[in-house]
């Protein structure tokens, strides 16, 4: 009596991996098409049937990816950054191109977070949205790390942390939008927004700003930092102290677009007109810059590809297969602001 075929069969005769057979007959996008079709069709040939069954047993998927989207200071009752919200569309494609379901979940970071999903079946995977401070969740991401999790998170490149990251150029983008005001004539500078350590994306783009004016020899210009978190609010307040500081900048690099809109509301209460006395930029280009007054001249970053980016990431490693950080490039919005 003839034997049922087996994957190792097929692998034998496409010439492949018994993994890549696998992966080929269950449409993963981590095999390319033309090999994809030659494994089908050898299966095809041999009358070999999936055992969807034993094949579940066997690898413990549950065929679902959780998106972990962490509490953050906003301006509005959602406490998620809508850059993040232009990002959902995105990974939820991927995913579903993929073969996947995807479980979205709002986090607190103080939630024992790090000891669900995978551990549970819930989830393959894990990717981590939502900024805020790095050191108030790396011991967690090192747990992660040390329990095999499979994770990505969208975030700066940095060889100390754990993990898979992928993120946006933010030097790129600071200096980017820094070299265009200095095109249109301005000269003495201001940043708003934290720049330090436990938020290493706003540092970047603080240090391309602070780079672009070494080259242009306007450092010595250069009025100051002066901190502002993620939300409008801490926008205007941080304008506000910077008015009382006596000398007014002639622009003003903001860390990020809702910052920027603080700022054009402070700028407006104290009756200066933007970008005439002041010119303002931001970054992230979501949605509502694009209808402030004056429209936000800023940073845009490829939310489509950052999500399609962070599941292909997180496939390749629920496959056993290797990944590493990527960086994506950002592309400067010029608007009436500046």
């Amino acid at each position: 009596m003839k034997s049922k075929p087996t994957s190792f069969d097929i692998a034998h005769m496409a010439g492949v991996s018994q993994s890549t057979v696998s992966r080929a007959l269950s449409n993963s996008p981590l095999v390319n098409a033309e090999t994809r079709e030659k494994v089908q069709r050898i299966a095809n040939e041999l009358n070999y049937k999936v055992d969807k069954n034993a094949s579940s047993l066997r690898t413990q998927r549950s065929k679902t990816i959780a998106l972990l989207l962490f509490e953050d200071p906003s301006s509005d009752d959602s406490q998620i950054n809508p850059f993040f919200i232009s990002m959902l569309g995105s990974i939820t494609k991927a995913c579903s191109t993929a073969g996947y379901d995807l479980l979205v979940s709002f986090q607190n970071l103080q939630d024992d977070w790090h000891a669900e999903y995978e551990d549970s079946n819930k989830a393959d995977g894990i990717i981590l949205l939502g900024y805020g401070d790095y050191l108030d969740y790396q011991s967690k991401l090192e747990q992660l790390e040390k329990q095999e999790t499979h994770f990505v998170r969208w975030g700066a490149h940095d060889p100390n942390h754990p993990g898979i990251s992928v993120g946006c150029h933010n030097y790129q983008g600071g200096y980017l939008v820094t070299e265009h005001l200095i095109k249109r004539g301005r000269k003495r500078f201001a940043f708003i927004g934290v720049a330090d350590s436990g938020a290493p994306e706003f540092m970047a783009r603080f240090q391309g700003m602070e780079n672009a004016l070494i080259q242009h020899n306007l450092i010595d210009q250069f009025i100051g930092q002066f901190d502002a978190i993620f939300t409008l609010e801490a926008g205007e307040e941080a304008t506000e102290m910077l008015l009382e500081e006596g000398t007014l900048p002639d622009a003003i690099v903001c860390a990020s677009d809702l910052i920027a809109i603080g700022v054009q509301r402070a700028m407006q209460a104290k009756g200066l007109i933007c970008p005439n006395d002041i010119a303002v930029v931001g970054f992230d280009n979501i949605p509502v810059s694009e209808f402030t007054n004056p429209p936000l001249t800023t940073v845009k970053q490829d939310t489509q590809k950052a999500g399609k980016v962070l599941v292909d990431k997180l496939l390749r490693l629920i496959e056993g297969e290797t990944a590493s950080d990527m960086l994506l490039p950002t592309e400067l919005v010029i608007r009436k602001s500046s």
